[in-house]
């Protein structure tokens, strides 16, 4: 069942198309991911789902409800923003009770901020709920400071927090870990998805940095130009592009393109090296082959099927090596990732060999979109023309 649904959801501003007919389904209890560079409507397809803009086309529906006229207070959605949004004047306890209050769990709704004013039982059952989810967050000592008192990491626990005490629907973040430092961000990545599997809530993340999709995601969705290019589980997405531009955004480093075409067999061929092989002929058909960094071999010059260069640049990342080697005169750079073991006898300006491993290739036509290839582990597909 899917906790939230959006169907045909366009937006235009004047002239100007952000969202293209977007259908999505959201399942109850899942972390979705939005993804894709900035500029590609994500963040405005979740202010949608929010209620902070207004479609220009379609419907959304939350729990079989449809709310697209419905009033973002009365949605039950959370929001946790870039910024956090903290009161700073409040300290993180208050900042937390802030949600409860308006949402008529305070019998004193228009009194000022005082504690012993809110009525005896209604503050009580509030502190308690504030407590237990500090609890969770593991910010019980912070409860009395201001937000300018935290570093950024407990902030972003803080406005969670505030999130998390309304029990809402779901959990709507829009790039909540881009103002936290690199070590930071990864350390909130894996917070943020125990504490997804410890709440069994719904997420649904806004964020341009597809190694945040990878890492966090049930599901990811890469959107490019308004449209939704690819929805799947991250290792289908990585492994499996249906489409050139995704092959290309997701992947660090950025996966290998060759230019090449189809023989009357369906092999593809960069020059006289066969690549792969399709399901049909598309005889003489330019195509692009990918080939991710960690899908090539370093190998001897004299085995068959191998692409040679020379080493221009070489990233030494302690449990990795990158080599970036110039092929085809320099006409092209191909990243070759290598053990530290193969990795540390290969200098700068060394000439190199290497080869795919077989069945590791995908081929684009020249509309970008993915063609099929045949049994890619066949022993019969040749290596060589």
């Amino acid at each position: 069942m899917s906790a939230i649904k959006l169907r045909s959801i366009g937006k235009s501003y004047g002239t100007t198309s952000v969202l293209q007919r977007i259908d999505l389904d959201i399942r109850s209890g899942e972390f979705l991911t939005l993804v894709g560079p900035s500029g590609c409507g994500k963040s405005t397809l979740l202010r949608i789902l929010a209620g902070l803009e207004v479609p220009s086309s379609g419907e959304v529906e939350i729990g079989g409800m449809p709310v697209t006229d419905v009033r973002p207070a009365n949605r039950n959605l959370a929001m946790v923003f870039q910024s956090y949004a903290l009161y700073p004047h409040l300290t993180i306890a208050q900042n937390m009770m802030t949600p409860l209050r308006l949402r008529d769990l305070s019998t004193a709704e228009r009194l000022p901020f005082v504690g012993p004013m809110l009525g005896r039982v209604k503050y009580q059952q509030i502190q308690q709920q504030v407590q237990e989810t500090a609890k969770v967050l593991r910010i019980e000592a912070l409860l009395d400071r201001k937000p300018g008192q935290l570093s950024g990491g407990q902030r972003q626990r803080a406005a969670l927090g505030r999130a998390m005490v309304r029990k809402p629907v779901a959990f709507l973040m829009d790039e909540p870990l881009s103002n936290l430092d690199a070590a930071l961000r990864i350390h909130m990545r894996s917070e943020l998805a125990e504490l997804h599997r410890s709440l069994q809530a719904t997420f649904v993340y806004v964020t341009h940095d597809q190694a945040e999709a990878l890492t966090m995601s049930d599901r990811m969705a890469v959107m490019m130009d308004g449209n939704i290019l690819q929805l799947g589980a991250p290792d289908e997405v990585y492994n499996d592009p249906q489409d050139i531009r995704v092959a290309e955004f997701v992947g660090a480093p950025k996966i290998n393109l060759l230019a090449g075409n189809l023989d009357s067999d369906g092999h593809a061929r960069c020059g006289e090296v066969v690549l792969s092989r399709v399901t049909a002929s598309r005889a003489s058909e330019k195509v692009s082959i990918g080939l991710r960094p960690e899908h090539l071999a370093l190998c001897a010059a004299s085995e068959p099927g191998c692409l040679s260069g020379r080493v221009v640049h070489k990233e030494n990342l302690g449990a990795d090596i990158y080599l970036h080697v110039a092929i085809d005169d320099g006409l092209h750079r191909m990243v070759v990732r290598t053990t530290p073991q193969e990795g540390v006898s290969v200098s700068l300006g060394s000439d190199v060999s290497f080869h795919r491993l077989h069945g590791q290739a995908m081929v684009f036509g020249a509309d970008g979109k993915r063609i099929q290839l045949a049994d890619a582990m066949s022993s019969q597909v040749p290596e060589v023309a």
